[in-house]
């Protein structure tokens, strides 16, 4: 039932998106430069919450436009109605649904729907991760010199020592090749597919990781923080990769060297 809920609302707030793309709506700003709210994303939220709370109305629900809606419950949705909602705004079609279910603090099951590729990404804690219904698995590189990365900026830059910019310009001066997609979610999805090797970015909120965290565990793959440490998505820095180039990845964004 759980799992047929979360698919049902990840569809229909896929649904909103596709009614919305590439056609006109309201676009409006909240705090920081560029960090933009659609009326895409708040028809995708309403579309989601009518499912989950049809069905599951005395769950806990997190999401980015709504904030908290807090219930005395195990299970907690942490949603991101639109992932890329810049992308979105701008008719690029590297955007998303994401939806995460924790349970007693353990997040337990995720999806995250891009429509326009037609790519559905599921995973279930204990049960694997899939792509449209074919399982899926971390890449096999072991080098992070030859290894294909992905990384984020936050909208609100805080200049601080190894900060988004001197990791970005160290990997990318030894000719490592990053990626800049504009949807963490799918950066995530695209670890736990193979297609990048590893992600890291310096601050996220749970809703942008919480689906995409639990893809690239049960692909196969490492999720931490830049400490190497328990990865919560409730704390803004995430290292995900294939586990291979984990170490390495974690020495280099905390100022290390790339080695040889």
């Amino acid at each position: 039932m759980l799992k047929h809920t979360l698919l049902k609302a990840t569809e229909a707030g896929a649904a909103e998106l596709t009614r919305f793309f590439n056609g006109e709506f309201k676009i409006s700003n909240k705090e920081g430069m560029n960090n933009l709210v659609t009326e895409a994303d708040h028809a995708a939220e309403k579309a989601i919450f009518e499912v989950i709370q049809d069905e599951f109305p005395g769950h806990y629900i997190l999401s980015e436009e709504t904030g908290e809606i807090v219930m005395d419950s195990a299970y907690k949705w942490i949603i991101d109605p639109i992932d890329g909602t810049i992308n979105f705004a701008n008719n690029i079609p590297v955007c998303c649904v994401s939806i995460g279910v924790e349970h007693n603090g353990i997040m337990i099951m995720g999806a995250v729907y891009n429509p326009f590729m037609n790519e559905l990404f599921f995973a279930q804690k204990g049960f694997g991760a899939t792509l449209n219904d074919t399982r899926i698995h971390i890449s096999e590189q072991v080098q992070l010199k030859h290894s294909c990365l992905a990384t984020g900026f936050p909208y609100t830059y805080l200049d601080s020592p190894n900060g988004p910019l001197q990791v970005f310009e160290k990997l990318i001066r030894k000719g490592i090749p990053v990626r800049r997609l504009g949807s963490a979610a799918l950066d995530l999805c695209w670890v736990a597919a193979g297609r990048f090797d590893g992600f890291y970015e310096h601050k996220l909120n749970a809703w942008d990781s919480a689906a995409g965290f639990l893809m690239v565990e049960e692909a196969g793959g490492k999720v931490t923080d830049f400490n190497g440490d328990y990865y919560s998505p409730y704390q803004p820095h995430i290292i995900a990769t294939n586990g291979n180039i984990h170490d390495e990845l974690i020495h280099v964004v905390n100022g290390g060297e790339i080695g040889e």
